[in-house]
């Protein structure tokens, strides 16, 4: 073989080479997304008028930070994006890579500009894990333009992420995927006779599906890899269908009775929520972990925990309320798995809160007489005296100010004359709340307010 025929015939031999690699390669990265709209999920950024949809649409591209746990489709879309606006892809990793690769991506991103004319994103994976020096190495490049950052990374890029650094990027948050999504993403993969799974034959029921998917917890990658090896157990075992035993045996994971539609929710649900109102730690954790281990999403059980805080305790223990939002926000930032921590920790300080419903039956009793009473009129010495003449009409006539009488209270009717008399507000005796029982009692004179 002459020289002249050497290069031919390495790129036959590279070409097909690569072919071979891309047939062995896992589901997940063979059906990895080539466009923006093969991406499954994230509508709130990728979504038709949204901003990173319209950007690529100019074939415009700033620095931006991707953060999202694992699995959302980060590196995808980093990817979808270079490629979106014709630009050269270089990808680091910031646990194998350091300031000696960087310069070498930076003196290719030079060359390519000087003689291609052509733009380069640098994808960071882990972006959170460069050091200061790290960063502060790649700021100029990418103040500069030379590099288009696209960093990765599954902690808050406000703390992570140097600001000066930061600061030149736009950050877009990726949320894990639904049940839905994920199912979607399975079908399409079951589907696909290029680059899925549809020449092998294997049809899954819904049931299957979804229960990949719920193992899975919103990653897009482990669902793949999951039905991948579910479909690998089921032809070995001569069937051409899966069912939720292989999905089990394939996932490695028990798949739990708790469909998000059908009785068995409600049940768990209720069981959760009745074990932190009868002050059972023990099961409320229980039951909790149960819906976390089934797929439920997080932000449901702690929507229900800060309804609980105010429903079922209330000023009993007013932090409470403080804590199940707390955690909330605590799960927002941090996600899954370290975020079932703060879910834990209040799930066990709200079971173990005096409690009380005073709340409810407040606000109950104070809608029923607004619903059977309709507008009422506000009494005159009431309302606000805010021109000439509504001084003339009486506005504000004989009002007593609190804070110009002894212990800054004076006793005065505030409910409209019609509802004079009537009580919403019984505090209970528990916790908290027995103090400002007794507070109340006193202002109503019921008992003296003291000395």
């Amino acid at each position: 073989m002459s020289k002249a025929n050497e290069p031919q015939g390495r790129d036959l031999f590279d070409a097909a080479a690569t072919r071979e690699l891309a047939h062995n390669a896992p589901l997940a990265e063979r059906l990895r997304p080539r466009s923006l709209d093969e991406m499954v999920g994230q509508e709130r950024i990728l979504g038709a008028g949204r901003a990173l949809r319209r950007l690529v649409e100019r074939h415009e591209l700033p620095s931006i930070i991707l953060f999202g746990p694992p699995g959302s489709g980060k590196t995808t879309l980093a990817r979808v994006l270079a490629s979106g606006v014709a630009a050269e892809f270089e990808s680091l990793s910031a646990v194998m890579s350091g300031v000696k690769e960087l310069r070498a991506v930076v003196e290719r991103a030079l060359e390519r500009r000087k003689y291609h004319q052509r733009r380069t994103v640098l994808f960071i994976d882990e972006i959170h894990r460069f050091n200061k020096a790290q960063q502060d190495a790649l700021l100029p490049h990418v103040e500069s333009g030379l590099l288009v950052l696209i960093g990765a990374t599954t902690e808050n890029p406000s703390f992570e992420v140097n600001a000066a650094l930061l600061s030149r990027c736009r950050v877009f948050v990726l949320e894990a995927l639904g049940v839905t999504e994920l199912v979607a993403l399975l079908e399409r993969a079951l589907a696909d006779q290029t680059r899925g799974l549809g020449t092998r034959g294997v049809s899954a029921p819904a049931t299957a599906l979804e229960a990949i998917a719920r193992t899975s917890y919103g990653d897009a990658r482990k669902a793949l890899t999951t039905l991948e090896l579910a479909c690998d157990l089921a032809l070995a075992a001569g069937r051409q269908a899966l069912d939720t035993g292989l999905v089990e045996e394939a996932a490695q994971h028990k798949t739990l009775l708790y469909d998000k539609g059908g009785e068995e929710h409600f049940n768990v649900v209720s069981a959760f929520i009745k074990s932190l109102r009868g002050s059972d730690p023990d099961a409320a954790v229980y039951w909790m972990t149960r819906m976390l281990e089934a797929g439920e999403t997080p932000r449901f059980i702690l929507r229900r925990m800060v309804i609980l805080a105010s429903e079922d305790i209330g000023n009993a223990d007013p932090r409470a309320l403080s804590v199940a939002v707390s955690a909330l926000q605590a799960f927002e930032l941090v996600g899954l798995p370290e975020g079932v921590l703060p879910m834990t920790q209040a799930a066990i300080y709200l079971a173990c809160a005096p409690k009380s419903n005073t709340v409810l039956t407040t606000y109950a009793k104070a809608r029923n007489d607004v619903r059977s009473g309709g507008a009422l009129p506000v009494p005159a010495r009431l309302r606000n005296a805010a021109s000439g003449l509504m001084k003339s009409l009486g506005y504000g006539d004989g009002y007593k100010y609190p804070h110009d009488f002894a212990g800054n209270y004076v006793r005065e009717a505030y409910l409209p004359d019609e509802l004079r008399g009537h009580v919403y507000c019984e505090p209970s005796e528990q916790g908290e709340e027995a103090a400002m029982r007794a507070r109340l009692d006193a202002v109503r004179g019921k008992k003296p307010l003291g000395p």
